[in-house]
């Protein structure tokens, strides 16, 4: 087992000695994100991208990999494949990146996977989307793409696995209705084909949507179902909207969502709202993540995140009078782990930095250590590299690791 603890710990030490290592002629690789940094779901990929570039920062800073430095050029996409598609283009033709890296959310990465087809010949691969969606795992398109995070299926099959066992049978879903929702949905179905069950109710609404949008209508529909726990497949704003109108409407069993509505953001927004007509929206809620609670310093991984984004700026992409940086979140702990990746992929090429070399790299990445208590495997499972998922509850104030899931027995 590759040791990441004696490396988090070297890094650590170039990273805060009082002159940075700098190799000279330093040479620098290139990498395109597309990603949403306004709009309603602007906090997703504004938390993601500083959370890589916390660690890229840092990373070059200690002096790279053998003078190899890293670069990455952010582009707004406003979670829209459009948008998303033409960004993608360009760091193709024009700007001849090195990779694609960290693109945010399925509706827009899905889009531009038939681009990597198209360029198979000039080697163009998309490095760890933030995204659980299958056809970024599954052919034609899943060799073209290296996962790190577990997918939607392993998110919504460990929620309904759990929820089933403590007597919760009766799920419905409410999902973004997309490929992003779609997907989530099909993985509630499959779980609960599993154990028999089917779905005891849903409803859809249509990307975009705001925290001010009044989902009574939705919430109606799906309650008249009778579920006695529901799985939200959306983003923070849809799903803090949707929970405020289910209690609203008298709801008061579990509510559960996946790692992409950004916990962090979403229990802002009800806390917020909670305080503004004296009521409380957050009981009762469980998120699965893909990453470890970054409460955790137990964990040295967990430990460098905290350390390195501890007053870490970043210079903005886009305005975003909406957006408040948190020091600390799901999201850019995510991000953060991406960079790591990068990184490590980086180190293993520097003597001959060639996109061809891509899969080989990323292949021979077995058992390597992440400093989180389980490690990344890409030679298996379709390009993924993780498939841990994690439960999380509010806990004075924060979502925090589940520790008993017979609080919500029926």
């Amino acid at each position: 087992m590759r040791c990441a603890t004696a490396v988090l710990l070297l890094l650590m030490s170039l990273l805060f000695s009082a002159v940075p290592v700098r190799a000279e002629n330093s040479r620098e690789l290139t990498f395109g994100m597309s990603a949403a940094f306004t709009g309603a779901n602007g906090e997703l990929g504004i938390e993601f991208y500083r959370g890589f570039m916390a660690y890229i920062d840092a990373f070059n800073a200690a002096g790279g990999a053998d003078g190899w430095t890293i670069k990455v050029v952010p582009a707004n996409d406003g979670y829209n494949p459009g948008p998303c598609f033409q960004n993608t283009v360009r760091f193709i033709k024009q700007d001849a990146v090195f990779a694609l890296f960290s693109y945010v959310g399925t509706p827009t990465t899905t889009h531009i996977l038939p681009l990597l087809q198209k360029f198979e010949d000039e080697n163009i691969f998309l490095l760890f989307p933030f995204s659980g969606s299958q056809p970024l795992r599954t052919e034609p398109f899943g060799q073209y793409v290296y996962n790190l995070r577990a997918s939607y299926f392993d998110e919504t099959q460990g929620l309904v696995d759990r929820l089933v066992a403590i007597g919760r049978k009766r799920i419905g879903v409410f999902y973004q209705s997309d490929a992003y929702g779609r997907t989530g949905w099909d993985g509630v179905h499959r779980a609960l084909e599993r154990h028999g069950l089917s779905l005891a109710g849903e409803a859809a609404y249509k990307r975009g949507a705001s925290f001010s949008q009044d989902f009574s209508s939705e919430v109606e529909l799906l309650l008249s179902s009778d579920p006695d726990a529901i799985i939200v497949v959306g983003t923070y704003a849809s799903q803090a909207a949707f929970i405020r109108d289910a209690r609203n409407y008298g709801y008061t069993d579990p509510i559960a969502g996946l790692s992409f509505a950004d916990s962090d953001k979403m229990l802002e927004l009800l806390v917020a709202e909670g305080k503004r007509v004296s009521k409380k929206y957050t009981g009762n809620l469980i998120n699965s993540q893909v990453v470890p609670s970054y409460t955790d310093e137990r964990l040295p991984g967990v430990r460098l995140y905290r350390k390195i984004m501890e007053g870490y700026t970043y210079e903005p992409v886009a305005r975003n009078d909406e957006y408040t940086p948190r020091v600390y979140s799901y999201v850019s702990f995510e991000g953060f782990l991406n960079g790591v990746i990068l990184g490590e992929m980086v180190k293993r090429m520097a003597d001959d930095p060639r996109r061809t070399r891509i899969p080989q790299v990323m292949n021979s990445m077995q058992n390597f250590d992440l400093g989180i208590g389980v490690n990344v495997d890409f030679s298996r499972n379709g390009h993924q590299g993780l498939d841990t998922v994690y439960f999380t509850t509010v806990i004075n104030g924060l979502f925090q690791s589940v520790d008993d899931w017979e609080q919500w027995r029926r």
